[in-house]
């Protein structure tokens, strides 16, 4: 009987897979017990040098074809990764001096200030070599989540050998484990951990507790408490994304408008999953909503597990929720990163199916065709220049003339 792997990405998909409970129960404590003792392996402060042979600076140490690291699914042919920023990126983002910063699974993070491209691990201070977000707040410092804690990167090292701070459940945070990240609008620092919500107030962590909406048969990928995504709207308030329970809406006006503090949205009100992991506001003021599957009982077998089939899209524009299904890829897979561009287009990302900006109008999908990667995309990024970036589940890309172009290290 298959036995259901450790997963550290949310882009993640096997079809079907039988889970039996004893196996998957002490598998998965055991994969979670060598996951955390890895990550927070090799605590060193030796810096990790600016590139003069790429290959030779590219961290090392790490066997991608181990279980717990492949997320490919099993029909899919092994590739060559060497020469790829990392074999998953998860973030792509570009502070305000214009350095481009890197998030991958397994390698950290990697920096390109214009000159070289430069990886910075556990070795030189990172909390966790697996990125899952990150933000930047009002005085340029870095902020990273990992699943190993918090780290945040000094502005002032941000072009040189960074200087880290990390946070950790010791320092006010629910957990270790950290996924989500937002900088609001008063410079307060939120973070959903698989513990639940943190918030950083300029001086220390806290937790942050919000109330769950009461949800039939709840079903869920890891825990009830994990903060999958978190967005603030033009109004202020806050929409987290829960891995099992669907929205939840904190109203910081409440006081003043009269209005509820927390308002809960789930499948019974529109939305596609209750598993959601990417929100986003567009243009008119309407919500985005990106969600994956969970994992439920089969009927008459209670320890016997698969994915569901309620992953999608839904948009919710005040009143009522949208969803897709005669769109391919919006109805039954998971949809992962929403990214707005500059003149308002919406990108929404599809398991397996690229990517679709929607204009406003209609969806146009794009897809990787050389046959590189397998059309997960993890993290969406528009650069100062215009050009539109792109972490797949193999590597890292950039988008030109409706085309993705794969770049390597040794393109930088």
């Amino acid at each position: 009987m298959k036995v259901f792997r450790v997963e550290l990405s949310f882009f993640y998909s096997k079809p079907k897979t039988v889970i039996d409970m004893k196996s998957y129960l002490r598998f998965s404590f055991c994969g979670l017990i060598f996951l955390f003792l890895s990550l927070s392996a090799c605590q060193g402060k030796e810096p990790i040098k600016h590139q003069t042979n790429r290959i030779d600076t590219f961290p090392t140490g790490v066997n991608l074809t181990t279980p717990l690291l492949n997320f490919l699914e099993k029909k899919e042919t092994p590739r060559d990764y060497s020469q790829q920023i990392g074999e998953f990126v998860r973030e792509v983002y570009q502070d305000r001096k214009g350095n481009f910063w890197i998030g991958t699974l397994e390698y950290g993070i990697a920096r390109y200030d214009g000159k070289s491209l430069t990886y910075f691990t556990t070795k030189d201070g990172l909390a966790g070599n697996q990125i899952n977000g990150i933000a930047e707040d009002k005085a340029g410092n870095l902020w990273l989540t990992t699943t190993n804690g918090v780290s945040r990167i000094a502005e002032k090292s941000l072009s040189e050998k960074p200087i880290f701070t990390n946070f950790r459940k010791e320092d006010g945070l629910t957990g270790n484990n950290t996924w989500s990240i937002l900088v609001d609008k008063f410079d307060h620092i939120w973070v959903g951990t698989i513990s639940g919500l943190s918030r950083y107030d300029g001086e220390k962590f806290s937790p942050f507790d919000i109330p769950k909406a009461r949800v039939e048969n709840m079903t869920f990928k890891y825990s009830a408490d994990l903060i999958w995504a978190i967005m603030e709207d033009k109004n202020g308030d806050l929409w987290f994304g829960t891995d099992g329970v669907g929205i939840c809406k904190y109203n910081r006006n409440h006081k003043e408008t009269g209005e509820q503090k927390f308002t809960h949205f789930t499948k019974k009100n529109g939305l596609s999953s209750n598993s959601v992991i990417s929100i986003l506001e567009d243009e008119k003021g309407h919500i985005w909503f990106g969600s994956r599957s969970t994992r439920v009982a089969v009927k008459g077998k209670p320890y016997v597990f698969v994915d569901s089939k309620d992953a999608g899209l839904s948009r919710y524009d005040g009143t009522k929720f949208t969803q897709f299904p005669e769109i391919e890829g919006f109805n039954g897979s998971t949809v992962g990163p929403i990214y707005k561009d500059k003149v308002g287009n919406v990108w929404i990302a599809s398991m397996h199916h690229g990517v679709y900006r929607y204009n406003g109008k209609t969806f146009t999908n794009f897809k990787e065709r050389e046959g590189f990667t397998i059309n997960c995309i993890q993290s969406i990024l528009e650069d100062k220049d215009g050009n539109m970036w792109f972490g797949f589940s193999g590597g890292l890309f950039k988008f030109k003339d409706g085309r993705f172009f794969n770049v390597k290290r040794t393109d930088f």
